[in-house]
């Protein structure tokens, strides 16, 4: 790899970082500053500065429908902000919503602009009205510990996973109010397909990620887990949901397996799962964070990062494939060695400068994946 290249803007260290998707080439990220710094990758230097909180950003997203309204999560706080209307220097959000009680870890807005959701560590998770600007429906009595990350299923217009720090991964449904889907990593069966050195270290989840509606196709109804003990979990959500529902009269004789939608091959549980661990050449240290890749075939990789000062890219149709075939080789695609911790990363469709990555200093690193 060559030199990433540096985004300089922030005074302290940088916590999340979101690409336009309607604008190739444009990038926001947050800091413990309290600050969102606008990038273009086509220019040299910073767009622009907003100062909005005294406290730390932990988490950015834009609205789905408008990218030009971007919400802001600091504290137990959710800002929302129209960027087109910003006088200079007079950061006054458009709303601002304190529903939660304890601090926010991450902030989403659903496919279809109407929800927003925001997870803290108290376990809870509120959804918000965006049209009626009020609460909808608390989620609680799900995670037992902190809940760390929070995504829609842009094919279940009333569902949400979730991930905490009591090592729980939790669909929802979150017009009910009620989990769907309860999977618990902490227990020791759950252990059964990681590698043996890696259950030493909590399995406690840290990030969840689903992918967008264009890029089903390529890589199908998943969701993926990152996990403190360095697993990731790819997920097929619509067999864990199946799973949950009484099952028919008609059984498969034993020794049979049955195969899903998508083709894939559940295992002795009936799940479909795979396990991207380090026999893998996964990583050796918690993973902190995820996305999927917007340049080029939207979707095709996934690309993590972790304590472990490493970043690594998947390929995501070889996981496909890898379901229906059992063949888990080459499914890593890079790695990119650094020098710090990850916090957040996201990808851009720009032609270059694909990687961007925040890490535990104030410079945030852009890298060109080939």
């Amino acid at each position: 790899m060559t030199e990433p290249r540096r985004l300089r803007g922030h005074k302290a260290t940088a916590t999340c970082c979101i690409a336009s998707r309607d604008k190739p080439g444009l990038v926001a990220t947050s800091g413990e500053d309290g600050c969102i710094c606008w990038f273009d990758m086509r220019c040299k230097d910073l767009k622009f500065v907003m100062d909005v909180s005294n406290e730390p950003i932990s988490s950015l997203c834009f609205n789905s429908g408008n990218e030009n309204i971007i919400y802001v999560s600091t504290g137990n706080e959710v800002k929302c902000f129209d960027v087109h209307t910003l006088a200079d220097n007079s950061w006054k959000p458009l709303e601002s919503y304190n529903y939660n009680k304890e601090e926010i870890n991450q902030v989403t807005c659903n496919s279809r602009s109407s929800f927003l959701a925001s997870a803290d560590d108290g376990g809870e998770i509120k959804i918000i009205d965006i049209c009626q600007k009020r609460i909808f429906k608390t989620l609680r009595a799900g995670h037992t510990s902190i809940c760390s990350s929070v995504q829609f299923i842009p094919w279940r217009p009333w569902e949400i996973v979730t991930g905490g720090l009591d090592s729980k991964f939790i669909i929802w449904d979150f017009s009910k109010g009620c989990p769907s889907k309860i999977v618990d990593f902490g227990l020791p069966d759950m252990h059964s397909g990681s590698n043996a050195g890696q259950c030493l270290n909590p399995a406690f989840v840290h990030s969840v990620k689903v992918p967008d509606v264009d890029m089903l196709d390529k890589i199908g109804k998943i969701c993926v887990v990152a996990r403190g003990d360095g697993v990731i979990d790819v997920i097929n959500t619509e067999s864990e949901l199946t799973a949950t529902k009484p099952k028919s009269s008609t059984k498969s004789r034993k020794g049979t397996q049955s195969k899903g939608s998508d083709g894939g091959v559940p295992d002795e549980n009936g799940r479909k799962w795979l396990h991207l661990d380090y026999s893998l050449g996964g990583h050796t240290a918690a993973v902190s964070c995820m996305t999927f890749s917007l340049f080029g075939e939207k979707g095709k990789f996934l690309v993590s990062g972790g304590n472990d000062k490493l970043v690594k890219v998947w390929d995501c149709s070889r996981c496909l494939g890898s379901w229906q075939t059992g063949d888990t080789n080459e499914l890593l695609h890079l790695n990119i060695n650094l020098t710090k911790k990850v916090n957040w990363l996201c990808t851009t469709p720009a032609e270059s400068d694909n990687l961007v990555v925040c890490d535990t200093t104030k410079l945030v690193k852009v890298y060109t994946v080939s």
